[in-house]
Order: C-alpha cells, then structure tokens, then sequence
C-alpha cells in the first residue's frame, strides 16, 4: 500500500522551516515521513538540518540544466523515486513550471512571509513594512503556476509596530510561519477538503 503522508521538500538556504517540520515530525504533532529533502544549491544551510535528522539528500544545481523545464523534470523524477506524495517548498528561491505543478495537481505547498495576495514575490517582509500596514503575516498556500497565487490553507496575522524594523518585524512573521507550516502539512495529508475556484474549504 502506498504511503500517503511522504513528503519531499525542497530547500535553497538555511532551512528554518523545514527544521520546523522535522521537529514537528518529531514531536509527534506531524504524522508524516520526510522522504526526501533536495536543494538547489550544494552550500544550503538545511541540508545539514536534514542530514542531522537522517534524512536523505539530494542536490540538483539547477545551474546544472539547460532549461527550467529540464531542471523541474529531474526534481519530479526524484520526488516520484521516492513515492512523495507532498511537495512542501521551504525557501526553495525558484519558480516552478507549469509541468512541474501538473505532476502534482494540488500537492505542493509553499510558505510565504505575508498575508497573501497582499505583497507576493520577494521580500514580503521587507514589502509590507515599507507600506506601512498595521497587520501583516504569514501565509501558507497550494502551488499554481502563477507566482503567489493558489488558495490559501492557512494564515497567522503578526501585528506591525512603530518601532519594528523589516528585520525585527520578519523575526516575528518567522515564528508564525514555523508554527503554521507543520499544522497545514496536516491538513493536506488528512484529507476533508476541497477546492472552490481558488477558495480552500475543509469539509
């Protein structure tokens, strides 16, 4: 019988995040099998979160490739190798294809530092407090291939304060994004629920 709760995650720099998973995981708050992490960049720092935990590694420069389509087809072709079922992208710094996301219909998660559709792209952090909202936060959604866009499973909302900087306001947007990462894994793997358009509903 195939394992349904077998994750692959993919990591560009020092993995906060997937550290988060790995000690939820650990903790028994995350049912679930981290079957592989895979960065696409040899020097990232979450590669030696994964390897402490034992989890197997895999790098793929992406520079490697003549393509993004070429590149995404490896990372499919090694997620499949290992019978992932969830794609979680953890500060994985590239965009996917179109092909990529159809090899995984509403199975990739990705984590973003802002209360999504308000400052997509880069730096939300950096975005939001250049704005000057009063509330801002973190957002973890499915995958599309439009940049930022898919529905939304789960939010935290981090209060912005007159004295924040960008940094001391992402510090604190971090700590929600470790908490709501693990929680929305979850609610994929369990099933009960349903897309809408783009509206995410939990039956």
């Amino acid at each position: 019988m195939t394992d349904k709760r077998r994750l692959g995650v993919l990591i560009s720099g020092r993995g906060s995040n997937l550290q988060a998973i790995i000690d939820a995981v650990a903790a028994g708050r995350l049912r679930a099998t981290i079957a592989v992490v895979i960065a696409n960049k040899a020097e990232a720092g979450g590669l030696e979160c994964a390897r402490r935990a034992g989890i197997e590694t895999v790098v793929l420069e992406h520079t490697a490739y003549p393509s993004r389509e070429a590149y995404d087809a490896a990372l499919v072709a090694e997620l499949r190798l290992r019978d992932v079922q969830l794609a979680c992208l953890a500060g994985f710094m590239r965009l996917l294809s179109a092909a990529f996301v159809e090899a995984f219909p509403n199975r990739i998660l990705n984590i973003h530092p802002s209360l999504l559709p308000a400052f997509p792209g880069l730096h939300g952090q950096d975005q939001a407090w250049r704005h000057g909202v009063k509330i801002t936060g973190a957002t973890v959604h499915i995958v599309t291939p439009e940049l930022d866009a898919g529905p939304i499973v789960l939010q935290a909302s981090v209060a912005v304060d007159d004295a924040d900087t960008a940094e001391t306001l992402a510090a604190r947007i971090l700590v929600e994004e470790h908490r709501i990462y693990p929680l929305a894994i979850g609610i994929m793997l369990d099933g009960g629920w349903r897309i809408e358009g783009r509206r995410f509903i939990r039956s």
